[in-house]
């Protein structure tokens, strides 16, 4: 379901409306979402992102434009999740602090990465699939693991990557 207060820029592709669930978010021109994905009140995805099947983006997230999210990407917005408070009355919004988090610019989350609140992933960075990110990612780093370590750069992985793939045409 898409909501009537989800703002939608130009050229947007929602692949099956009805499997999703979007509501009070804005999502940037050329973007395309999944099925299954759920883009919570409060949450901004820029312009020219993929949005894999699968995914949460909680209040609180940030996407900029240019990003990739893979399959089943999860963000946390609360660094103490709890379904009560200490007299056992059920959590609401006010009873705990929102840990916004931000990322940049062309980043690429892997399947099935988990994203804390509070962080900062950083322009053209990868998160490896199933990575738990739990502080902040350098601009063009490549992480991987639980919890999510530096293992090298992103650029040098992604140029690594180009001259194979034209190797292969070549051959």
């Amino acid at each position: 379901m898409v909501r009537e207060d989800v703002h939608l820029g130009r050229n947007v592709v929602v692949h099956q409306p009805g499997l999703v669930n979007l509501y009070g978010c804005v999502i940037g021109d050329g973007t395309k979402v999944g099925a299954f994905v759920e883009i919570q009140s409060g949450a901004s995805v820029g312009s020219n992102c993929k949005i894999s099947s699968h995914s949460f983006i909680c209040t609180g997230v940030t996407i900029e434009d240019g990003v990739f999210v893979g399959h089943g990407v999860m963000f946390v917005n609360d660094r103490y999740p709890a379904a009560v408070n200490a007299d056992g009355s059920l959590q609401t919004e006010q009873d705990w602090p929102l840990q916004k988090t931000l990322i940049r610019r062309t980043a690429s989350l892997g399947s099935n990465a988990t994203i804390l609140g509070g962080v900062t992933v950083g322009v053209g960075a990868l998160v490896g699939a199933g990575a738990v990110v739990t502080r902040d990612v350098p601009d063009y780093a490549v992480v991987a693991g639980n919890p999510a370590r530096v293992l090298g750069d992103a650029r040098v992985a992604r140029l690594k990557h180009a001259v194979q793939s034209t190797a292969v045409e070549i051959a």
